[in-house]
């Protein structure tokens, strides 16, 4: 029994860190340097360092620059390009985000639909990690194995590839450091830290496939000597900033870069959740990580000479009101006329209903056949501070929202085209999800690329589900699941949650669009050197 709660740290600690826009002007950037297309010319392409911050936003990004907190984003921002808001994935929680990063798809092809899920053919819940209070009331080591092993090996899909993979089919190297997910065709040894590993449960170390050079907190690192001091317990493990940026840097010292870096930064998530949407003294640290990589070239110049260097966010947080009673929802008591899985017992025959909550979204499941979906729709409706309420129906999505007795429908092709390409046909009430539809034009207003994002969260995995995101300032709320009361969430598909920004020095090309699912392939273009650079 000792063993419980020393893995609910590690859990708590590292893991659940988290494993956790459109612009509506697409070209909205801070300078005047022109962005050129893809292009053909085959010059020897530069290293791509890919750093992800988890959590940075626009304005408390450009506040630590102002106070002179962030140099070296300033100076990369100096000597790039700028674009404030591209659109991240949905649900805006970390294992999504990073699986549309990676395999260049939305939830409906990578099929990992958020941080907390319902598995139909494993007839159980899944959790990545998501904070102190479920830790000690779920299956701990079984949320290891999700997180570390499940989540890469088996639960991302096959059918997708990621960027490492495809890499490596070009006979191209790669590199992964601390990022949550991490898919390749190398494999690795992940050893497992002694006090998890006291668990009958875990075991002392697993085999995964990553790209050639890979490092996860305290599982595996690439300059073990100079990082001992970094996976401590108190320092979650090596799921730290720190980490990431010494392991960066020693690829660079070392003259080991490979084609593509990704470099993940997490603790700037955990800072904006506790202390609000405002603060940047997560920004501050990463930003010096971000230093130890640029010194490690000798000159910050030389080091934008001779790599591309990306920087960008995952998803933003909303602020949440600072009164409990005021800024959670609960869901239980809406659908308390049905038997609701209880989050310390196994899904049993006899529930009716799970929910999977994740932070400002949740997944709604009726395990009972004779459950209707409209059904439960119709009670969620009840609830004014519930945004949009969505599920399939037949090859359309159905949405609904709180207090509204309005419904839209949509699905995949017709005459109404978006700004991303994406041809849709359209029905019902369109305000529901903000857009505007005319000419045979479809505009985003607050929900940026909804009708992809909605669609890919609605189709991401079995079961029969509603689909549900709660309205700014508030945060869902079920069974000891983490809320973050004067703090910040996200989760949804506003654009508080879903506008990040992007920082691009060392070439003059963008991606296609200003969406993370698109930044994939803009990558390999680089890598590649089918690009301008």
């Amino acid at each position: 029994m000792k063993s419980k709660p020393i893995v609910s740290i590690l859990l708590a600690a590292s893991l659940s860190l988290p494993i956790t826009g459109c612009s509506k002007d697409p070209g909205q950037r801070i300078n005047q340097q022109s962005v050129k297309p893809y292009s053909t010319a085959n010059r020897h392409p530069k290293p791509v360092l890919l750093i992800v911050i988890d959590s940075l936003m626009d304005k408390p990004l450009r506040e630590a620059i102002q106070n002179g907190r962030a140099p070296a984003m300033q100076f990369l921002l100096a000597r790039g390009q700028y674009f404030p808001q591209m659109v991240s994935s949905f649900p805006t929680m970390s294992v999504t985000i990073d699986s549309t990063l990676l395999t260049g798809t939305y939830a409906d092809r990578h099929r990992v639909p958020g941080l907390v899920w319902y598995s139909d053919r494993e007839k159980r819940m899944i959790y990545y990690g998501n904070g102190f209070k479920e830790a000690f009331k779920i299956n701990q080591p079984q949320v290891l194995v999700d997180a570390v092993y499940q989540l890469n090996q088996v639960q991302l899909s096959k059918e997708t590839k990621t960027i490492h993979e495809e890499l490596a089919d070009q006979g191209k190297d790669s590199a992964s450091i601390n990022a949550i997910v991490f898919r390749g065709k190398t494999e690795h040894t992940l050893k497992i830290p002694r006090l998890a590993a006291y668990s009958k449960h875990v075991p002392e170390q697993m085999t995964i496939t990553g790209p050639k050079w890979f490092s996860y907190a305290a599982f595996a690192q690439l300059d073990p000597v100079n990082n001992r001091r970094n996976v401590r317990l108190w320092k979650k493990y090596g799921m730290n900033d720190a980490l990431s940026g010494q392991d960066a840097a020693f690829l660079i010292q070392q003259d080991k870069l490979p084609s593509v870096t990704i470099v993940y930064f997490p603790e700037n998530d955990n800072t904006v959740h506790r202390k609000g949407t405002a603060y940047w003294g997560g920004i501050e640290k990463a930003d010096k990580a971000l230093q130890s990589m640029l010194n490690a070239y000798g000159s910050w110049e030389r080091a934008v000479n001779e790599a591309v260097w990306i920087v960008m966010g995952d998803s933003a947080q909303s602020a949440v009101a600072k009164d409990r009673q005021a800024a959670t929802v609960e869901l239980k008591p809406l659908l308390n006329r049905y038997r609701i899985a209880k989050i310390n017992q196994p899904v049993s025959a006899d529930d009716q209903l799970v929910i999977a909550s994740n932070e400002r979204m949740a997944y709604i499941y009726a395990l009972d056949a004779a459950v209707p979906l409209t059904d439960l729709a119709k009670l969620l409706q009840n609830e004014d501070k519930l945004d949009i309420i969505a599920m399939k129906d037949g090859q359309h999505v159905r949405v609904a929202s709180g207090k509204s007795g309005k419904l839209f429908f949509y699905r995949p092709g017709g005459k109404d085209t978006d700004d991303y390409g994406q041809s849709w046909t359209l029905s019902g009430e369109p305000g529901l999800v903000d857009l505007t539809a005319a000419g045979n034009r479809i505009t985003y207003g607050k929900y940026p690329d909804v009708l992809a994002r909605l669609y890919g969260a609605v189709h991401s995995h079995e079961g029969r589900y509603v689909v549900v995101t709660v309205k700014p300032g508030y945060e869902l709320v079920g069974d000891s699941s983490p809320t973050h009361i004067g703090g910040g969430a996200h989760g949804s598909l506003h654009e508080q949650d879903s506008l990040v920004p992007l920082m691009i020095s060392g070439t003059g090309t963008r991606p296609r669009t200003l969406r993370i699912v698109d930044i994939k392939d803009w990558i390999l273009q680089l890598a590649n050197g089918n690009s301008n650079q």
